[in-house]
């Protein structure tokens, strides 16, 4: 076999991990960035736990997800942010109408208008909330889109003046741009975007609601956004 070829049998090999529906199924769920149980992938993905660990493991051995055990429990969750990145611009190139079916109940009515409002991408925030920010942190001339997405002088000073630390320390880009499922436009990540989330979650400006990837602004929330940002309230709800 010729390195090409070598190369062509590991792309696919490694495809393969996602091209399950059950595994995908966990994938898109640990974008809410936290560690789960097996047990509670295997009742959020409907099969046995047995079924769900033999998944588990190829998902690890394939490098996209990390594991803990605590005592008789196994966590896992995203390996990280470029794992994430991965699942979530898959997740972007899906064909809409292969994922519009109408909603069977009010409750998934109402859970995926939420999603599409605001939600976390594993780290930072995304759906039109994401792209809000996005698009007035690039108004503003603190973020530039016009050779992919980097933070200019005057973002990174932004961000240190609004309380937001930088993590400067590893391979990570401060802004990447990360392909949005359900706008189908790039949002801000990076180390960048998640300080702003994680500073928007820690202050008060968005609340998670219930327990999954869906978050709200709070009233807090649109008069900081708007004093930082000039966003209208209309613009984050």
């Amino acid at each position: 076999m010729t390195a090409k070829d070598s190369r062509a049998a590991a792309l696919a090999a490694f495809a393969s991990l996602v091209a399950d529906e059950t595994r995908a199924a966990c994938l898109l769920a640990l974008l809410d960035g936290r560690a789960w149980t097996a047990g509670e992938l295997a009742r959020h993905a409907g099969v046995a736990a047995s079924t769900l660990s033999e998944h588990l493991g190829k998902l690890v051995a394939g490098g996209l997800l990390a594991e803990e055990r605590q005592g008789r429990h196994r966590y896992v969750r995203l390996a990280d942010a470029r794992a994430a990145g991965l699942v979530e611009e898959l997740a972007a190139h899906v064909p809409p109408a292969a994922v519009q079916r109408p909603p069977r109940t009010l409750r998934e009515s109402s859970a995926r208008s939420a999603m599409a409002r605001g939600r976390t991408c594993y780290d930072h925030l995304a759906g039109r909330l994401g792209i809000a920010l996005t698009d007035a942190l690039t108004l503003r001339g603190l973020l530039r889109q016009d050779t992919g997405f980097a933070l200019t002088d005057a973002g990174v000073k932004w961000f240190g003046a609004a309380g937001m630390a930088l993590d400067v320390s590893g391979r990570r880009p401060l802004a990447r741009a990360c392909l949005d499922w359900t706008e189908r436009r790039p949002h801000l990540a990076g180390a960048a975007g998640a300080a702003l989330c994680r500073h928007a979650l820690e202050a008060g400006w968005c609340v998670r609601i219930g327990s999954g990837r869906a978050v709200a602004v709070t009233p807090s929330g649109e008069r900081e956004l708007s004093a930082l940002l000039g966003m209208s309230p209309g613009s984050l709800r």
